[in-house]
């Protein structure tokens, strides 16, 4: 009953030119009525390009790894997917960056039966010598695993073009950059001199200490470009509809 009285509203909305398509645009954005039309298998987008959506939201983050996604193929609910390029010298995990997709998935995606993900390379080993960095956690406490937890909203306007800006998300003091129409975002601390690096100068994609003056190619995952070959640490960041999330831990 509930489902072919939707399937009525829809073919009411065809029926009305272009101010249906405007109504049915504002109804597929609430979040209630898209559950609704997935339950009863009548929305109007595909699996395949809701899933394409989300891949499409998720690339500047693994572009920023020097990876990619490949969509393989959507079988009876169940997505198949290839991380491809090289992240070698990314201190994100393989899990983070499956935790990227998942969350872009959810958002575009929620029917998904199923998610398979080949091409997952474990973390590299950082170099001896090199000290981890500790973040402060929600809760004051000290939280240097790099572990990602929750998927919280930015809070503050996204910095312009070719600028960098400091945030605070979920406690995790984040340096904020726009490099080229993308957002990058990093823990705010250098890897060489443990000071601030939101404060530092930005000039195409490298970004410089302010304390150490160490140099940092922001879209090769904060790779220095000096002799130490230390690195930032990236913070998963996802834009979709305006709204910016980036993941912090716990």
């Amino acid at each position: 009953m509930h489902g072919a009285g939707l399937a009525k509203i829809g073919e009411v909305l065809d029926e009305a030119g272009a101010a249906g398509e405007e109504a049915k645009r504002k109804l597929l954005d609430d979040g209630v009525v898209a559950s609704l039309l997935l339950i009863h298998d009548l929305y109007p987008v595909s699996l395949e390009e809701r899933v394409r959506e989300a891949l499409t939201e998720v690339r500047p983050y693994m572009d920023s790894h020097g990876g990619d996604v490949e969509l393989l193929g959507v079988e009876d609910g169940v997505v198949r997917l290839r991380l491809t390029g090289s992240c070698d010298g990314c201190p994100a995990s393989a899990s983070t960056l499956e935790l990227a997709i998942e969350e872009a998935l959810e958002r575009t995606a929620p029917d998904l039966v199923g998610l398979e993900v080949e091409g997952l390379v474990p973390e590299p080993p950082r170099p001896s010598g090199i000290p981890l960095p500790v973040v402060q956690g929600n809760g004051g406490s000290p939280n240097g695993n790099g572990g990602v937890s929750r998927w919280l909203p930015l809070g503050t306007a996204p910095p312009g073009e070719g600028t960098v800006t400091w945030a605070q998300v979920g406690g995790v003091e984040i340096a904020l950059a726009n490099v080229g129409g993308s957002l990058l975002a990093f823990r705010d601390r250098c890897a060489g001199c443990g000071g601030t690096v939101s404060t530092g100068e930005l000039k195409g994609g490298v970004l410089a200490c302010p304390s150490c003056e160490r140099r940092y190619y922001l879209p090769r995952a904060g790779r220095s470009m000096d002799a130490d070959r230390l690195l930032l640490e990236p913070v998963p960041l996802l834009e979709a509809g305006g709204d910016v999330t980036v993941a912090v831990g716990g």
